[in-house]
């Protein structure tokens, strides 16, 4: 500050991670197998967007409940 800088303080606030219990898990996970099994059943074809549009909602569903049952576990 003598050097004629300044320095703002920053915090970074995580939100409070909810644990997510045994039921609302499964209920997520039926609900992402109901939209993928519609996404696949009523689609004209199976091509390269349907398949990417799958996995990358698995990874947004599964990855936060991975993690959320890691940190539970410990």
């Amino acid at each position: 500050m003598k050097d004629g800088s300044f320095h703002i303080p920053i915090q970074y606030n995580a939100m409070a991670r909810r644990k997510i219990s045994n039921t609302q898990a499964v209920c997520i996970l039926l609900l992402w197998f109901l939209l993928v099994y519609m996404l696949l059943r009523y689609s004209p074809t199976v091509d390269f967007m349907t398949v990417f549009t799958v996995i990358a909602s698995g990874i947004i569903v599964f990855v936060p409940l991975y993690k959320n049952r890691r940190h539970k576990d410990q």
